[in-house]
């Protein structure tokens, strides 16, 4: 089986579709609450002028998805892989918002539980980029095992650098996680 870092995945909960151009007002009427970005490095994206840059960014990844609950087929928000290393097995999952109605319900676990399963089998590393100040997705990631391994300047799409802190999940650990949480 060949990477794909852009597949349809349907759940019961939510479906994973691959970003198209013609997403953008559905997922900009998700973007445009400044709640969303108030502990993200660019707290001023859910301008619509800076959120086009970033839509832009996510289209030419070529790993972005659209976050619909399937249940009601409405776009609740956004994530995506990108920075493939074929060489390092590795690849970055990140750039994830939700719309503030599907904080704190298990959404941001289950997505990120099915993106990992996908990903692990192509590569042995997954990072995420979290932002310094972003409390409420460092609490998140380590929920999932993430350990976080150093610090970083990273430069978004078409915006300035901002610290961030990188966060590893390796997939033996992951694996491991997987099979203890089925025999508890």
């Amino acid at each position: 089986m060949s990477l794909h870092i852009q597949p349809t995945i349907v759940t019961e909960y939510v479906t994973l579709s691959p970003l198209q151009y013609d997403d953008f007002d559905s997922l900009y009427l998700v973007a445009s609450d400044p709640k969303i970005w108030e502990q993200h490095p660019n707290k001023d994206r859910w301008q619509k002028e800076v959120f086009s840059v970033f839509f832009e960014g996510a289209m030419k990844s070529g790993g972005a998805f659209k976050i619909i609950d399937t249940q009601n087929k409405q776009c609740i928000g956004s994530t995506r892989y990108y920075g493939y290393d074929e060489e390092k097995q590795s690849i970055l999952i990140g750039y994830t918002f939700y719309s503030t109605a599907y904080w704190g319900k298990g959404y941001n676990q289950s997505v990120k539980t099915l993106m990992l399963n996908y990903i692990f089998q192509f590569v042995e590393k997954v990072y995420f980029h979290i932002g310094a100040n972003n409390i409420r997705s460092q609490i998140a990631i380590s929920r999932l095992g993430a350990i976080k391994t150093g610090e970083e300047e990273v430069t978004y799409f078409g915006e300035t650098s901002k610290l961030n802190y990188v966060y590893i999940i390796e997939k033996e650990a992951w694996q491991s996680k997987q099979i203890e949480s089925r025999t508890i």
